[in-house]
């Protein structure tokens, strides 16, 4: 149900004074607003013409003159102005099936809201939009896109996601590419069912509609320890990985070739389960799937060495430290480490590697550690003054882990302090030589 009401407005907007808090938004140069992408939409253009309506029913209309782009100021009680899109797929592969009971509400929400593709780069199926809603994308030019796509055959798809529309994929991929929307898209790979033939299916279905489809990354299915009464998937050995990673860079070369981008990509994910070393920096092009994790180690280091020939050699303040991450990052962050250590001997810090007991040790990933898991790993070692942690452990915007722990109730336990680091590896130097 859409809700356009106003909760503040900022007091450089060039609305202030005609509006209030607690008017309603109706319509921005005749078109009426249903929600976040409708509002950014109309009130792009420099001259408009806004419909208010206050708390007591009465309309007005306004004449606003501003630049070109530039916001409105107005901040809603609702974010989307609207209730979220909920997904009704039942895929095979989903992790919000996997988690644990007992947790806050809002982890067990399933979203698939093309909306929140565009403004915060979630994933999306395509599958739970009405045909409305899919031209809506289309008329409003909303791009880019980002689809879960898994698998480009029909048959197949239905049966993955839980649903019979699942299988009209790639006529909803033409239909927005027709209309000139970017795309970067996802498959999470499950060994028996999407990988290996299946799999180069998809990738060629998918490069086929370059440049419409700008990326696609490959990523290896995620299993938690909580999977009873799931289908009995499994997770890919080292063989498997090895046999992925030739395949889609195989793929990807003839791509290179041929459009002049190698399109498809594996995440660090294979790389480090097949013990392979990660491509060099210039492989990745633009690090367009960073958000799943495709070159997000290469970056890291790239960004951390040439943030390291900045810094003189006296530079640290001494103080021992440490840094927590998960399994599959720690040695590469320790090699980070040692690096800085080389050239600055005043850098003095650890690191420490943290099964996901709380998920399962199939789970490796820094973003996935809860608060409970480092307490009860990090308890009585030797922390230094500081922990470092990356950002993403973290909900976004807040200092809550995923089982609700905060970053208080770890630096009470651990008597350390807590600081979060953003993914950039200049960042991360920064915070080992704990400087702004």
């Amino acid at each position: 149900m859409s809700n356009t009401i106003i909760k503040s407005i900022s007091p450089h907007s060039p609305i202030v004074k005609k509006a209030l808090p607690g008017d309603c938004l109706v319509s921005i140069n005749g078109n009426p607003i249903t929600d976040v992408l409708d509002y950014m939409y109309y009130s792009y253009d420099a001259h408009l013409t806004v419909e208010f309506r206050d708390a007591k029913g009465t309309c007005r209309t306004v004449t606003v003159h501003k630049r070109e782009g530039e916001d409105l100021g107005l901040d809603f009680e609702d974010y989307l102005m609207d209730c979220p899109m909920e997904c009704t797929n039942n895929c095979v592969f989903c992790f919000v099936d996997q988690m644990p009971p007992g947790m806050r509400k809002s982890l067990y929400f399933k979203d698939d809201d093309a909306r929140m593709s565009f403004l915060t780069g979630s994933y999306i199926t395509l599958t739970n939009l009405t045909d409305r809603e899919l031209q809506r994308i289309c008329d409003l030019k909303i791009s880019p896109v980002n689809v879960s796509v898994h698998t480009t055959d029909p048959r197949l798809r239905a049966e993955m996601m839980g649903n019979l529309a699942a299988g009209e994929i790639m006529e909803r991929i033409r239909k927005l590419g027709d209309a000139g929307i970017t795309m970067n898209c996802q498959v999470v790979c499950c060994p028996g069912y999407n990988d290996g033939e299946q799999l180069l299916n998809t990738i060629h279905d998918l490069a086929a509609c370059y440049p419409q489809v700008a990326s696609v990354a490959v990523v290896p299915v995620g299993l938690t320890k909580y999977r009873s009464g799931l289908a009995p998937l499994k997770a890919f050995d080292a063989d498997g990985a090895g046999k992925t990673i030739d395949l889609v860079e195989g793929f990807a070369s003839q791509c290179q070739s041929y459009y002049g981008s190698k399109i498809v990509y594996c995440s660090d994910e294979f790389y480090i389960m097949a013990g392979r070393t990660l491509p060099k920096d210039d492989y990745y092009e633009d690090y367009a799937q960073l958000d799943n994790g495709v070159g997000m180690l290469r970056l890291l280091k790239t960004e951390f060495d040439a943030a390291l020939m900045l810094v003189d050699p006296d530079e640290g303040d001494g103080v021992p430290f440490s840094i927590a991450t998960g399994t599959a990052a720690g040695p590469y962050i320790q090699k980070l480490l040692m690096t800085a250590m080389e050239k600055c001997g005043n850098i003095k810090g650890k690191v420490f590697s943290i099964e996901n007991d709380f998920f399962g040790h199939a789970i490796n990933v820094a973003g996935l550690i809860t608060g409970c898991d480092l307490i009860a790993q990090l308890k009585g070692k030797d922390l230094g003054t500081r922990l470092l942690i990356p950002q993403n452990m973290l909900r976004h915007g807040e200092t809550v882990f995923l089982d609700d722990v905060t970053i208080e109730d770890v630096e009470q336990a651990l008597r350390v302090t807590v600081v979060p680091v953003p993914q950039d590896g200049a960042e991360l130097l920064f915070a080992m030589l704990n400087e702004e």
